[in-house]
């Protein structure tokens, strides 16, 4: 029963990155079809997505101080 608690926490641990990276992406300054994209490649393909956009996804803006 062991490897049933640990893919559900590795499960779980997934979506909370994906939400997280989704979060970004949309308070990115990426266009909105650049947004949907990064959007739905990282709901549709949840870890290889998450992957991609830590390598090279828009991340949000953040104000300077």
């Amino acid at each position: 029963m062991a490897g049933v608690e640990t893919g559900g926490l590795f499960a779980l641990l997934i979506l909370i990155a994906d939400l997280w990276a989704v979060a970004n992406v949309l308070g990115s300054r990426a266009s909105l079809p650049g947004k949907v994209l990064w959007v739905l490649a990282i709901l549709v393909l949840p870890l290889l997505g998450l992957l991609v956009w830590l390598v090279s996804g828009p991340r949000a803006s953040h104000a300077g101080p």
